[in-house]
C-alpha cells in the first residue's frame, strides 16, 4: 500500500469569528441543526475541533466547521490546521460530509446505544431519530434501483401532426393497447 501523507500540520486555539469562512461551503445548516448542536454543547461541550488550512497572510480558512463557526462567534475553539492548498481544500470541502454520509448504520447497535444513551434535549433526540429514518431512505433508494428493469417492446410511430396522433392513439387505445402520446 502506497505510504498515505500527513497534511496535519498543528492545532490552534482561536476566536471562532476570527476563522475565515470557506466562499465555497456549500452545506446549509437549518434550525434543527443548530439547535440540536446548541443542545449538544449543553450536555457534553465542545468536543470536535474544527478544520482549517492557513492563508499566506497567517488567517486560518475553514474547510469543515462552519457552523460551530457561526454558533458562537466569541467562543475559543480547536482548530486543527492542515498543510494543503487552496485546490486541495476545496477537494477536501466537496469530500468530508459526502464520505461521512456513506456510512451505513447498524440498526441493533444504534438502538441499544440509544437505550443506553438517555438525551435530555428533545433536539438532541430529534438528531438521533433522523439517524434511523435517512438510513431507511438510503436503504430504500438502493433497493429500488438495485430492481431490474422489466423488459419492454416499444414502436415509435411519427405522425403528421397532432391530429394524426390524436386519431391513431384513441384508435389503438380502443384496440387495447397500452400507448402514450409523446412530444418532442
Amino acid at each position: 500500500m502506497k505510504t498515505i501523507r500527513n497534511r496535519i500540520k498543528g492545532h490552534r486555539r482561536v476566536r471562532a469569528g476570527d476563522l475565515v469562512p470557506h466562499e465555497f461551503n456549500y452545506r446549509v445548516h437549518p434550525e434543527q441543526q443548530r439547535a440540536a448542536l446548541q443542545a449538544l454543547y449543553e450536555e457534553v461541550g465542545f468536543a470536535r475541533s474544527l478544520l482549517a488550512y492557513e492563508l499566506p497572510d497567517g488567517r486560518l480558512k475553514l474547510i469543515d466547521g462552519h457552523l460551530r463557526r457561526d454558533l458562537d462567534p466569541d467562543m475559543q475553539v480547536d482548530v486543527e490546521v492542515l498543510d494543503v492548498g487552496d485546490a486541495e481544500a476545496r477537494t477536501l470541502l466537496l469530500s468530508i460530509d459526502p464520505l461521512a454520509g456513506l456510512a451505513q448504520t447498524n440498526a441493533e447497535t444504534h438502538a441499544r446505544l440509544r437505550e443506553i444513551t438517555p438525551a435530555r434535549s428533545a433536539a438532541v433526540n430529534a438528531l438521533w431519530d433522523a439517524t434511523v429514518r435517512n438510513q431507511a431512505m438510503a436503504e430504500a433508494s438502493l433497493a429500488k434501483a438495485a430492481r431490474p428493469v422489466p423488459e419492454q417492446f416499444l414502436i415509435l410511430i411519427e405522425c403528421r401532426d397532432e391530429g394524426q396522433q390524436i386519431e391513431l392513439l384513441e384508435k389503438f387505445q380502443s384496440d387495447g393497447l397500452s400507448c402514450k402520446a409523446l412530444l418532442s
